[in-house]
């Protein structure tokens, strides 16, 4: 017969074993929930599209990066059990406040294409004059490229932009040497355009974008000692400079600890903005570092005056939250795979230029 000391110790591996079981179970019940659920509340609007051919993870990989769902494996998992594998080709208009199920579900739906939308889409880094020559050509011609950036350096259009977007700062933006008073707040995304849209109604589409990035991350706006137009700025010398998403960090604690040191941030990209109309080649913004500009980060100390491009939500993020390091020096191998090298001294700096065949 079994002790009762060994009974008792049964007994609690036993219910050992059921809790772990149980908590496992609610776990895994926890995980499927939030995986199905909505990611947001339905603020923001995503244009999706799905290519011909497009392989399902494919499509849910998309619909992760994204962020309209939160776990790509469990949607794949629910979609094979209810069968809703079978998407449509084309275009859709898709928010963060719907679930898997609803987002399974219109993906299947021909009759919820965007059929007669117009899709602008804009990469991270593009300059504002490229965004305005794609909507003059989305659009046929009926708005010039040199209409659209008339009404984004119209200071009165712009006091008007102001009363409904609390980011918009009119003083930070009326300055005549700008080359676009609104360069780095035409967000970079993917949109659906109509027809019949107004220059009002394409500019506040852009412009509804940025907000929601803006209110996403106002609380890291609000505790930076940087406005929230110089933020805007070196986030966009941080997507000029970076050439992945990863040194974005990096490179804004490194021009964080320049700015510290009172030394001149020495960006060439700000060069590129600097020689604008003239700027053909990379090369271009190594060998003309003394261009005559108040863009130019060579001649003058602190930021640019104004943004150089329109940053993405990562290179403004790695603004917001840089990385603390003793580097004071940076040079990428823009002639090689793009990598970034980070350096403490100027000796060790001018050695891997050297390295690399950059011209300083």
């Amino acid at each position: 017969m079994p002790t009762r000391r060994k009974v008792n110790s049964v007994r609690v591996v036993l219910l050992v074993v059921v809790f772990i079981l149980i908590i496992a179970g609610l776990g895994s019940i926890f995980v499927v929930k939030t995986g199905l659920s909505s990611t947001g509340n339905g603020d923001k609007e995503v244009v999706f599209t799905i290519e011909n051919n497009e392989s399902f993870d494919s499509i849910l990989e998309n619909l992760k990066k994204e962020n309209l769902i939160s776990n790509a494996s469990v949607a794949k998992l629910y979609a094979k059990a209810t069968h809703n594998t079978n998407f449509v080709a084309g275009t859709f208009e898709l928010d963060n406040g719907m679930s898997v199920k609803n987002i399974l579900s219109t993906l299947q739906d021909s009759t919820k294409l965007k059929k007669d939308a117009l899709v602008l889409k804009i990469p991270e880094g593009k300059w504002a004059k490229e965004i305005a020559a794609e909507i003059s050509s989305l659009y046929d011609g009926k708005y010039s490229t040199e209409e659209i950036l008339n009404q984004w350096n119209d200071i009165s259009y712009i006091q008007t932009l102001a009363k409904d977007y609390s980011f918009i700062k009119v003083d930070d933006l009326n300055n005549e040497n700008y080359k676009v008073k609104l360069e780095g707040y035409l967000f970079p995304d993917t949109y659906f355009l109509e027809k019949d849209d107004s220059l009002d109604d394409i500019t506040r589409v852009l412009l509804d974008r940025f907000d929601v990035m803006y209110k996403e991350n106002k609380k890291a706006f609000d505790q930076s000692d940087l406005s929230i137009h110089q933020i805007i700025s070196l986030a966009s010398v941080v997507q000029f400079e970076a050439n992945k998403p990863s040194d974005m960090a990096k490179i804004a604690g490194v021009f964080y600890n320049r700015l510290d040191q009172g030394m001149k941030l020495q960006s060439s990209v700000t060069v590129c903005y600097a020689l604008y109309d003239d700027f053909n080649d990379p090369k271009d913004c190594e060998t003309n570092p003394e261009v005559d500009s108040p863009y130019n980060t060579y001649l003058h100390e602190g930021l640019p005056i104004g943004p150089i491009l329109n940053p993405g939500d990562e290179a403004i993020k790695a603004v917001l939250n840089p990385k603390k390091t003793d580097y004071l020096f940076f040079a990428a191998d823009i002639y090689g795979d793009g990598k970034v090298y980070y350096t403490k001294t100027y000796e060790e700096h001018l050695k891997k230029c050297e390295e690399l065949g950059l011209n300083l």
